[in-house]
């Protein structure tokens, strides 16, 4: 067990280094971190998904709610192989085992980390569900599928 998870550790790393180096180089970063209105945002974005609310969402790429989920996947991730070092070399890396707060904490902060992801993966699914296919089409290949017009058809042909 321990074989498959420092294998999908490795995949999770890289995957999650090179994420940060795109943002950082094309720029994106500047859309994904949470500015000064975003918790309030998110509060009105929440309230609109579960129909609470009637407002429209507010305009943008990103919204209050993706832009605090994003960052906080990111910041996750630094958590998860921090704690994970932490608990993987008690011994030899005792700093960061106690810069965690002990092992049992370290281990603690590990797995609640997991249920972390588990929910951001959930909600995620949900909210690309009930956007539509097209929107989980472009978020895996990076464009969208627009659909042609038909060309319109004289009522006296």
């Amino acid at each position: 067990g321990m074989a498959w998870h420092f294998a999908f550790m490795w995949l999770f790393f890289v995957n999650g280094t090179l994420y940060v180096l795109y943002t950082l180089i094309s720029g994106e970063w500047r859309e994904l971190l949470p500015r000064r209105g975003s918790w309030k945002e998110a509060w009105q974005v929440m309230l609109h998904d579960l129909h609470l609310s009637k407002k429209p969402l507010p305009p943008g790429k990103f919204n209050g709610a993706q832009r605090i989920a994003y960052t906080s996947i990111v910041i996750m991730g630094v958590g998860s192989l921090v704690t994970g070092l932490a608990i993987y070399k008690p011994t030899q890396l005792h700093w960061i085992t106690a810069s965690c707060g002990g092992y049992e904490t370290a281990r603690l902060l590990h797995f609640a980390l997991t249920i972390g992801y588990c929910l951001f993966f959930l909600v995620h699914i949900a909210q690309v569900g009930r956007a539509g296919w097209n929107n989980f089409q472009a978020m895996v290949t990076g464009w969208e599928r627009v659909k042609a017009k038909e060309p319109e058809q004289n009522a006296t042909t």
